[in-house]
């Protein structure tokens, strides 16, 4: 399967967000990769349910939403009315991980589970027969513009392997410091889906950024 590009708009520009949902639309981006945080599960505050309802009225895109909250089960119901395809909790944010993704599931929607950079893949590993996709942060969460960290790689290989031995069907999503060389390695590694944010808006042109991903990947699958 063709390795799937999501744009994340916390590099976008906050002013004009109906307009930068439209670049990704011509663009030809696969997923839109929406960040939620609270200032309180990471130090950054962004957008919420009513901005995403906003946003679903001018965009056809598959919304792919981040929760980077604590207590995201307290949420779920907003972002599920707001228009989200997926929703994405961490694993290190809630106590009833697999209560949390059914819950998810139940309204129709695809569920997911992200870890941050420490955390071994082993703490949701009861879950991955429920889940639609896996996201390995590729650096600590809550700001755009970082470097990947470079241990993270083996983590998605990791799962990968895990994932094949066991006949699983989750796709694995990636996040951190994604630029024209280090998706190689992710893709590589065994990820399918690739969120990228400071690489595709601070190119100065959405459209040539997100086929120079594509590009640089295709044919490694």
């Amino acid at each position: 399967m063709p390795i799937k590009i999501a744009p994340s708009i916390l590099s976008s520009d906050f002013a004009d967000l109906k307009s930068e949902l439209k670049k990704l639309e011509v663009a030809g981006a696969d997923l839109v990769h929406i960040d939620v945080m609270d200032g309180n599960f990471v130090d950054n505050i962004t957008i919420g349910a009513p901005v995403v309802s906003s946003l679903r009225k001018n965009s056809k895109l598959f919304f792919d939403v981040h929760l980077m909250v604590i207590h995201p089960e307290k949420h779920i119901e907003r972002f599920v009315q707001s228009g989200a395809d997926n929703i994405t909790v961490h694993a290190e944010a809630t106590y009833h991980l697999d209560a949390l993704i059914s819950r998810i599931k139940s309204f129709g929607k695809k569920a997911s589970v992200a870890l941050n950079p420490a955390t071994p893949i082993y703490m949701i590993e009861n879950v991955l027969e429920i889940v639609d996709m896996v996201l390995i942060m590729t650096v600590n969460p809550g700001y755009g513009g970082q470097k990947l960290i470079p241990y993270t790689l083996k983590k998605i290989e990791r799962l990968a392997n895990f994932r094949e031995k066991e006949g699983l069907t989750f796709e694995i999503e990636v996040d951190g410091g994604i630029n024209e060389d280090t998706i190689v390695d992710c893709v590589k590694a065994g990820a399918d889906v690739i969120v990228a944010g400071s690489y595709v808006f601070d190119s100065g042109d959405v459209s040539k950024a997100v086929e120079k991903l594509k590009s640089k990947v295709r044919g490694l699958r």
